[in-house]
C-alpha cells in the first residue's frame, strides 16, 4: 500500500512557547518530504474530531499527531485501517527540557524525524483471519462450584458451553460439604451450600452440554480453533468425544495436602483431616470416631496441619481457619455439652469473616488458643492426649479429646511447578549444552520428565509442554498483579482454587471473571485482535522461513507457547495464540520475524533518523529503548512532574524488552550513538513484566550484546540494561546521567561521522 502521510503538530499546552513550530514544520515538509503538515491548537476532543474528519477527507492511511502522550487518546476514535502515531512533545520534551534552547529543539526535531521514518517503513496491519471460522464455544474443565458458575454465566450470556468433570457427579469439594461459611450479614449462621440447586440449573440450561466421568485426552490448536478430545476418566472405555471450542476455562480445583509427618495422621484412626470430617457430616449428619463409631464430645482442631513446615507445604491456604471455625459449630450444634479446642499459630479470617470469628469466640464451648501441638498419644481409656507447647502463658499444657481434626492445606489440581521448571531447563540444556554427552543427558531427562505426575490435566499439544506453566507451588503462571485470569497459554483461563486458595464465594466471583475473559477472547479473536496487554492489536508475526536455521530460539523463548515445530525444528505459527510481544523477533539471530508495524527495519529506520552531531560539537547521543508497558509510560510521569532529564537521550518505545534484537544495538553504534540503555519491567518473585518473561530474557541476552560490542571494538559499558516499574519514574534521570558519565569517561563513539 502506498504511503499517504498526514502530520499534525499541536501548538497548545506551552509547546509553541517552548519550540520553534515553523522549524518543526520545515523538518516535516522539506527534510522528511511529507507535503501535508498542519498546525492544530490542541489535542482536545473537539480538535481531534476535526483531525479525524480531515483524515477521512484526505484519505490518509498513516498519520502523526505531535502533541500529547498516546495515553491521552482513545484509539477507537480513529478510522480503521489508518496507522496513527502519537508523539508526546508535551510530556517528553517541553515539560522536561528548558524552553527555547538548542538542545530542546534538536530533541523535538529528532523525534519528528524518527516517527515519520517509522510511518514510512511500517505497513498498516491487517487482522489475522484463519481459513476456518472462529468457534465461540467455551470449554470448562472442572465441574465444581467454579466450573459450574463459569458455565452458567457464559451460557446465560448466550454462549455454548462444554462442561467436563472427571468424577461421576458435578459439585466438586463444595458438593461434599455439610454447610457453608456465612456469606451474608450478620455473618453468624452457617448456610446451605446451594450446590444441588446449582447442579439442577446446569443440567437444565440449554446452552450447557455436560460430560461427567470424562477427562481431556488432548487439546490442540489455538484460540478460536481448539480441537478437544475427551476420554473416559475411569478407563471403562466409554468412547471418545471430539469437538471444537474457542476458549478454555480451567477450574480443576484443589486437593488436600497430607499433614506433616510430625502429626500422627494415618497412624492413629481418630486423627483425620478437615475434608474427612466434612464428608462424615455430609453423609451422616453427625461426628463419630472412626475407631469405634462412638459419637464424640471433645474435638481438637489443629491449624496449619501441613503448612508450618516450609519443607512440606509452606503457603497459607487462606480458608483452613474458617473451615475449623465452621466445623467447631457442627460439633456444638450436634451436642450442646461438647467441647471444641482450636490450636493455632495464626488465625486468619479476612474481611467480613471477622464477624463470624467473633461469633465462634462467643460460644462458651469453643476454646481458641495459640500453641503448637508437639505430641499426640493414645491413652489406655481410648482418649487422645495432646501436648501443646509455645502457648501464650509460656508453658506446656495437655488436653484429652476423642477426635483430632487436622487443617490440611490446599494444593492446586494443576501441573507440578517444580517438575515443569526442571522440564523446561532440561529442554534448553538439550539445545544449548556444549558437549554431545551433555545434550544427550539433557534430552534423556526431557523424556523422563514429560510424563511426570500432574502433567495430565489439559494435555495440550504444545511444543512447550502439555499443561499450563506453573509457579513454585503449582499454581498456573500468569501476570498475577494486573491480569490474574490470564495464563501463559492464550485463550486458557484459570479460575477458582486452581489459581489460588479461595473459598466458595470467592470462587464464584473468580469464575465470573474468567468467563468474561473467555468471552472477550473469542470475540477479539474473531476480529483478528490480540488480548491483553496489547488488547485490540491486529498485527501478528510473519516468518521468512527460507532463512530459518532451525535454531529453536523463538520456539523456546516465546512466553506463551505460540510456536510449535515440525520434525526439522522449523517454527509453526499458531497466530491466534500470539500476544504480540515480539519476543520471537528479539530472539531470532537471522532476523526472519517481523510484524507489519513493528520490525527490525522499522526500529532501525527510527534509530538512523536521528541527526547525530559531530564529535567536536560535544553533544553525545544516547539511544534509550523503553518497554511500552512501564518504562515508557514512566516518561509521562516524569513530564507531568516537570522533572528534567538528559537532553541527549533519544527514546524509542518497544513492545517488550524481550523484543529487542541485538542488531538494533549494533546499528545504533554504527550510526554514531555513544551509548544505549535498555529499560524493561521488573521481574523476579514479584515480577511485573507484562509479557511474563520478556524483561528477564532481555537481561539474559546481555552476554550476546557484550560479545557484539567486543567485535565492534567498543566498550561494553556503553550499554546498560535496567528494570523499572512505572512508579519509579524519578529514577530515570539518574539512569540516563549514569550512562552519560560512562561516555564522558570513554569519550565519543569512534564510529561517529564515518
Amino acid at each position: 500500500m502506498d504511503n499517504k502521510i498526514g502530520v499534525y503538530i499541536c501548538n497548545g499546552y506551552g509547546i509553541a512557547e517552548a519550540l520553534d513550530i515553523d522549524e518543526l514544520r520545515k523538518v516535516v515538509i522539506d527534510e522528511c518530504e511529507v507535503p501535508f503538515c498542519k498546525i492544530i491548537p490542541s489535542c482536545e476532543p473537539a480538535d481531534i474530531a476535526k483531525v479525524i474528519a480531515e483524515i477521512k477527507a484526505e484519505g490518509f492511511n498513516k498519520v502523526l499527531i505531535a502533541g500529547v502522550s498516546a495515553r491521552n487518546y482513545d484509539d477507537k476514535i480513529f478510522p480503521k485501517g489508518v496507522q496513527v502515531e502519537k508523539l508526546a512533545l508535551r510530556e517528553h520534551v517541553v515539560w522536561c527540557q528548558p524552553p527555547n534552547e538548542e538542545d530542546t529543539l534538536m530533541m523535538a526535531t529528532d523525534y519528528i524525524r524518527m516517527y515519520i521514518a517509522k510511518l514510512k517503513k511500517m505497513e498498516v496491519p491487517e487482522p489475522f483471519q484463519p481459513d476456518e471460522p472462529i468457534d465461540k464455544t467455551l470449554l470448562v474443565v472442572g465441574g465444581g462450584v467454579t466450573g459450574m458458575t463459569a458455565a452458567l454465566n457464559a451460557a446465560k450470556a448466550g454462549y455454548s458451553v462444554k462442561l467436563v468433570e472427571k468424577s461421576n457427579r458435578l459439585g466438586g469439594w463444595l458438593g461434599k460439604q455439610y454447610k457453608s461459611i456465612p456469606t451474608q450479614a450478620p455473618f453468624r449462621e452457617l448456610e446451605d451450600t446451594g450446590i444441588d440447586a446449582m447442579i439442577s440449573d446446569v443440567e437444565t440450561q440449554a446452552n450447557i452440554e455436560t460430560f461427567v466421568s470424562m477427562k481431556t485426552a488432548s487439546i490442540e490448536g489455538a484460540p478460536g480453533l481448539f480441537d478437544v478430545t475427551l476420554a473416559s476418566a475411569n478407563g471403562n472405555g466409554s468412547g471418545e468425544k471430539k469437538f471444537r471450542v474457542g476458549a478454555i476455562i480451567q477450574a480443576t480445583g484443589w486437593e488436600p495436602v497430607d499433614p506433616r509427618e510430625t502429626l500422627p495422621y494415618g497412624k492413629l484412626d481418630d486423627v483425620i483431616r478437615n475434608v474427612e470430617y466434612e464428608e462424615m457430616m455430609n453423609s451422616t449428619g453427625k461426628v463419630t470416631r472412626p475407631s469405634d463409631g462412638r459419637e464424640v464430645s471433645r474435638v481438637a482442631f489443629i491449624q496449619c496441619g501441613g503448612n508450618r513446615d516450609k519443607t512440606h507445604h509452606s503457603f497459607c491456604s487462606s480458608i483452613c481457619c474458617l473451615t475449623s471455625l465452621k466445623q467447631a459449630m457442627y460439633l456444638r450444634e450436634q451436642n450442646k455439652e461438647a467441647k471444641a479446642y482450636i490450636f493455632y499459630e495464626f488465625l486468619r479470617t479476612p474481611g467480613h469473616y471477622e464477624d463470624f470469628y467473633r461469633r465462634v469466640q462467643d460460644d462458651p464451648g469453643v476454646f481458641l488458643t495459640k500453641g503448637d501441638v508437639v505430641e499426640v498419644e493414645r491413652q489406655d481409656n481410648g482418649d487422645l492426649l495432646l501436648t501443646i507447647d509455645n502457648t501464650m502463658p509460656g508453658k506446656k499444657i495437655q488436653v484429652a479429646v476423642d477426635l483430632i481434626v487436622l487443617a490440611a492445606g490446599m494444593k492446586p489440581n494443576a501441573a507440578d511447578g517444580e517438575a515443569i521448571r526442571k522440564y523446561n531447563d532440561a529442554k534448553v540444556a538439550a539445545v544449548k549444552s556444549d558437549s554431545d554427552k551433555q545434550k544427550q543427558d539433557a534430552a534423556k531427562l526431557v523424556e523422563e520428565l514429560k510424563q511426570h505426575e500432574g502433567r495430565e490435566i489439559l494435555n495440550l499439544k504444545y511444543r512447550q509442554g502439555p499443561d499450563l506453566p506453573a509457579l513454585q507451588y503449582g499454581f498456573p503462571d500468569s501476570h498475577f498483579i494486573c491480569f490474574p485470569y490470564e495464563t501463559r497459554r492464550t485463550g486458557i483461563y484459570a479460575a477458582g482454587s486452581v489459581r489460588q486458595p479461595m473459598d466458595g464465594m470467592a470462587s464464584r466471583e473468580d469464575a465470573t471473571g474468567a468467563a468474561l475473559k473467555a468471552i472477550q477472547c473469542v470475540e477479539m479473536t474473531s476480529r483478528g485482535e490480540a488480548v491483553h496487554p496489547r488488547a485490540g492489536d491486529t498485527s501478528y508475526p510473519e516468518f521468512f522461513l527460507q532463512k530459518c536455521t532451525q535454531c529453536k530460539r523463538c520456539t523456546e523463548e516465546c512466553p506463551f507457547g505460540v510456536l510449535n515445530e515440525d520434525e526439522k525444528g522449523t517454527p509453526l505459527l499458531r497466530a491466534t495464540r500470539c500476544r504480540r510481544c515480539g519476543v520471537c523477533l528479539g530472539a531470532c539471530p537471522e532476523r526472519i520475524v517481523s510484524f507489519k508495524d513493528y520490525s527490525i527495519s522499522v526500529i532501525t529506520n527510527m534509530i538512523k533518523a536521528v541527526e547525530v552531531p559531530d564529535e567536536d560539537e560535544e553533544k553525545p547521543r544516547i539511544l534509550a529503548l523503553l518497554c511500552e508497558n512501564d518504562a515508557f509510560p514512566a516518561m509521562d510521569l516524569l513530564g507531568q512532574n516537570r522533572i528534567r532529564y538528559n537532553p541527549f537521550i533519544r527514546i524509542i518505545p518497544v513492545r517488550c524488552l524481550g523484543s529487542v534484537n541485538i542488531i538494533w544495538v549494533s546499528e545504533a553504534f554504527s550510526a554514531g550513538y555513544d551509548g544505549v540503555i535498555l529499560i524493561g519491567c521488573k521481574y523476579g518473585d514479584d515480577y511485573q513484566c507484562h509479557f511474563i518473561k520478556g524483561s528477564e530474557l532481555a537481561d539474559s541476552r546481555g552476554e550476546n550484546i557484550r560479545e557484539k560490542l567486543q567485535q565492534m571494538a567498543m566498550e561494553d559499558q556503553r550499554v546498560e540494561i535496567h528494570q523499572l516499574q512505572i512508579s519509579d519514574y524519578e529514577k530515570l534521570p539518574e539512569i540516563f546521567d549514569s550512562l552519560q558519565k560512562v561516555i564522558d569517561e570513554f569519550g565519543m563513539n569512534p564510529f561517529k561521522g564515518m
